[in-house]
């Protein structure tokens, strides 16, 4: 474990418990076959010790290995950082532009969020990752962006290389003649060993070539849509400016990668753009949220639901068209009051309305629940239901 540190840093050795998760484990399986095959079949293609060329080649592929475990390890165990429990601005005023954060007692930095799965705000929370078993923020994300760079390199390299293993195994000795093609026999004899073990890790390539690249999302854009969709929706005449935009981007790539490793900041307060303060984005949230409670709609449940990911009782469509989000499922007992958000055309996510009891004790039920289990109820405004239906229909 001390040899271990020296590469990758350790918090204590409860983190290696996150190795025990379907994603570390699917993850490293595949860079585990991916790297083997490709060592494999580059000395089988181009012999190291003979050449030059080889030689490079196969550190080449080494360092793809080495480089990508060292960036996924620390974006595992590195860890996003956490605001502190109860934690709260220095200037008291400060507080009414901010969240309070019921699971965490205290209130949210600016950028931070609540993890569900970590149960802590999380410094420059960008999403929890299964695939590292953590989430991506302030501290890890130089690591896990070098990761998700790092990865589609090494498959490239590792699958130019099992394409060639094949080319020169199967095609040693091709001769032209009367319209023949005559293909060394004892060439494909000698690849038969090797093509079990080659063509699962050429799909395994594939498969982490699209889990790299398809992992991350941009929420800071997210968020800019959903800003001028609410100024357009209301006419407000402002012009909401992304603030941790810098205005080039190498100031915004300096703020994440450093020399170090470590990067700039410590995760509360933030460099903003001129026209910007500390409170920009917190301020537009807030407005945000405020707007999704106006434009929410009423539902009651007509059909109980228990939380299932994937009902089967509750038809086929429901089934197979069930929300791909780690996001909760929330049961439904018949006459329940939900306040929904947003839907799809057969899922509908939103808030359960608690009684009084439930408030006090600081729980608050939402997820998503089946459109079929549920009703709309109608209001005596009409104007609010039309509101309501541009959001969620």
């Amino acid at each position: 474990m001390n040899f271990l540190s020296t590469f990758v840093t350790f918090k204590n050795l409860h983190e290696v418990r996150r190795l025990c998760h379907w994603g570390p484990i699917i993850a490293l399986s595949v860079i585990a076959i991916c790297s083997t095959m490709a060592i494999l079949d580059s000395i089988i293609w181009y012999w190291p010790l003979d050449t030059t060329g080889g030689s490079i080649n196969f550190i080449m592929l080494i360092n793809w290995t080495v480089l990508i475990l060292y960036n996924y390890f620390n974006a595992m165990f590195v860890g996003p950082g956490y605001i502190p429990l109860g934690w709260k601005p220095e200037n008291q005023q400060d507080t009414q532009y901010l969240q309070f954060c019921r699971g965490c007692q205290g209130y949210k930095a600016p950028r931070s969020h609540h993890c569900r799965k970590c149960n802590r705000c999380v410094m420059k929370m960008d999403h929890h990752c299964p695939w590292i078993n953590n989430c991506c923020g302030h501290l890890n994300h130089a690591y896990f962006t070098s990761f998700l760079l790092l990865a589609p390199l090494g498959c490239s390299h590792a699958a130019v290389i099992f394409i060639m293993t094949m080319y020169t195994q199967l095609y040693e000795r091709i001769s032209f003649g009367w319209s023949t093609v005559r293909i060394d026999m004892s060439a494909v004899r000698q690849f038969q060993p090797l093509m079990p073990f080659s063509v699962p890790a050429f799909a395994a390539t594939l498969f982490a070539l699209g889990l790299a690249l398809g992992t991350t999302i941009a929420v800071g854009m997210l968020f800019v849509i959903q800003a001028k969709d609410r100024i357009q929706h209301y006419q407000t005449g402002e012009e909401f400016i992304f603030p941790y935009d810098l205005g080039s981007r190498w100031l915004n790539f300096k703020q994440v990668f450093t020399w170090s490793g470590t990067p700039r900041g410590d995760g509360i307060v933030w460099p903003v753009h001129p026209k910007c303060h500390q409170h920009t984005l917190t301020i537009e949230q807030l407005k945000q949220k405020a707007d999704k409670r106006v434009r929410s709609v009423q539902y009651r449940a007509v059909e109980d639901y228990n939380g299932a990911c994937c009902p089967l009782s509750k038809g086929l469509q429901t089934f197979f068209r069930t929300p791909c989000t780690e996001e909760p499922r929330i049961p439904l007992c018949k006459g329940d009051t939900i306040l929904a958000t947003r839907g799809t055309k057969w899922w509908m996510y939103g808030d359960k309305v608690l009684t009084e009891e439930q408030l006090r004790a600081g729980d608050r039920v939402r997820g998503w629940f089946p459109r079929r289990c549920v009703e709309k109820c109608h209001y005596d405004t009409a104007a609010s239901d039309t509101t309501s239906d541009k959001k969620v229909n």
